[in-house]
C-alpha cells in the first residue's frame, strides 16, 4: 500500500495541472502541481472580417469602336499576356494610315520650308554685301546705294517670312507625329491582353457591342482577378492596434474551412478608424496565399491570430503559478522533497495563460499554481 501511494504522487506531480491530486493547500485556495518544461510561445492579436482578392484589374480598351471577337469566358484561367478581347481594327488602321501619309507630307514641307529659308538668308546675306561694297565706293550715286538699300530690306522680309514658315512647318510635323502616335496607341489598345496570371471572374461585354472612347466613359470589358494570392481584411480593436505591423506573420482560419489554416503577413493597416456598434477600430490587410484547388472563395468569413511576438523551446509555467511579492517582483512556490518554498523568477513572455521563465526555475521542476 505505502509503494502504491508513493507511485500516485509520482504520477501526480508529472500532469501538467489538469489534474488535482495531490494537491497543496495555502489557506482556502487549493493549488496544483505543474511541472515545468519547455515549447513555443507566441502572443498573438485576434481579429475577423472578410476575404478579397489583392491583385485584381478591371479591363478597358484603349480605344472606341466595335467589339470583333471575346476569348474568354467567366471562369477561365488565363496567363500573363493572353490575348482576351480584340475590337474590330479596320477604321483603326485605316486612321493610322492617313496620319502616317500626314506625316510624310508634313516631313516634305518642312523640307522645303527649310531650303527656302537657305535660300532667303543667302539672298539677304548677298544684299547686305552689295549694299556694303557699294557704300565704300565714294563715287557711288544715291540712287544705286537706295536700291540696294531697298533690295536688302525685301531680302530681310523675305528671310523672316521663310523663317515663319519653317516654323509653322516644324509645328505640323509635331502635330502630326502626335496624330500618328494616338493612331498607333489605339491601334495597338484595341486588344486586351492578360496583365498577370489570373482566374475571369466577369465579362461584361460580347463580340458586336460598341466599346465609347475611354475619353469619354471608360467601359470595363474583362474583370480578371488572382486567386493565388488574397488577402483577409481584417477589423482589430484600438486596444490592440498599437502592437500590429507591417511584416508580421498572422494565422487565418477560415470559418467555412474549418479544417484548414493559412499563414499571411501583415500588409498595411488603415490609418483611419470605423466605428462598429460604439467600438473603435482599424482594418488590417493581411496577404497570403491559396493552394491550388482549395474550395476557397473571395468573400468567406475569416478570423486571424497576428503574432506579435514568439519564442521556441523555453521554459513555460502557468501564469496562474506566478504572484507578485511585496515589493512587486515575481514568484513561484517550487515542491521540494514534498516540501514548498518560494523563489525568486525572472519572467519573459507572455500569452495570458503561459508564461516564459528566463531564470529560477529548471526543467522538470514542479510549481503550484492558483486553480482557473
Amino acid at each position: 500500500m505505502k509503494s502504491w501511494r508513493i507511485l500516485a504522487i509520482l504520477l501526480c506531480l508529472a500532469l501538467t495541472g489538469v489534474t488535482a491530486c495531490g494537491n497543496e493547500s495555502e489557506g482556502d485556495v487549493t493549488k496544483q502541481p505543474v511541472e515545468v518544461g519547455r515549447g513555443d510561445l507566441a502572443v498573438t492579436v485576434g481579429g475577423s472580417g472578410n476575404i478579397a482578392v489583392s491583385e485584381e484589374a478591371k479591363l478597358v480598351f484603349g480605344a472606341g469602336g466595335k467589339i470583333d471577337k471575346i476569348y474568354v469566358d467567366e471562369g477561365d484561367k488565363v496567363t500573363e499576356g493572353e490575348v482576351l478581347a480584340e475590337l474590330d481594327t479596320d477604321t483603326l488602321e485605316l486612321a493610322l494610315a492617313q496620319a502616317k501619309a500626314a506625316q510624310t507630307q508634313a516631313e516634305a514641307a518642312l523640307a522645303q520650308a527649310e531650303a527656302a529659308q537657305v535660300q532667303a538668308s543667302a539672298a539677304r546675306d548677298d544684299a547686305e554685301y552689295s549694299l556694303k561694297q557699294l557704300k565704300k565706293v565714294l563715287l557711288a550715286s544715291s540712287d544705286r546705294v537706295k536700291v540696294a538699300e531697298a533690295y536688302l530690306d525685301a531680302a530681310e522680309l523675305q528671310l523672316k517670312a521663310a523663317e515663319s514658315q519653317f516654323k509653322a512647318a516644324e509645328s505640323q510635323l509635331e502635330m502630326a507625329g502626335q496624330v500618328v502616335a494616338e493612331a498607333q496607341r489605339q491601334l495597338d489598345e484595341a486588344t486586351i491582353t492578360a496583365p498577370f496570371n489570373g482566374l475571369v471572374a466577369s465579362v461584361y461585354a460580347k463580340a458586336g457591342d460598341i466599346v465609347p472612347s475611354p475619353t469619354m466613359s471608360p467601359m470595363a470589358i474583362i474583370h480578371l482577378i488572382d486567386p493565388a494570392t488574397m488577402e483577409l481584411e481584417a477589423e482589430v480593436d484600438e486596444i490592440d492596434i498599437a502592437d500590429v505591423e507591417p511584416g508580421q506573420r498572422a494565422i487565418i482560419e477560415v470559418d467555412a474551412l474549418p479544417d484548414v489554416q493559412f499563414e499571411g503577413v501583415v500588409v498595411s493597416i488603415s490609418p483611419l478608424p470605423s466605428l462598429r456598434g460604439g467600438v473603435v477600430l482599424y482594418d488590417v490587410k493581411i496577404g497570403f496565399s491559396v493552394p491550388e484547388g482549395s474550395a476557397f472563395r473571395v468573400g468567406m468569413s475569416a478570423t486571424t491570430d497576428i503574432i506579435i511576438s514568439e519564442q521556441s523551446n523555453v521554459l513555460l509555467v502557468p501564469s496562474r503559478a506566478i504572484i507578485k511579492d511585496s515589493q512587486g517582483r515575481a514568484i513561484v512556490q517550487v515542491v521540494v522533497d514534498k516540501q514548498t518554498e518560494e523563489r525568486l523568477v525572472v519572467v519573459g513572455l507572455s500569452d495570458g495563460f503561459e508564461t516564459e521563465i528566463i531564470d529560477g526555475l529548471k526543467e522538470g521542476e514542479v510549481v503550484l499554481r492558483r486553480p482557473s
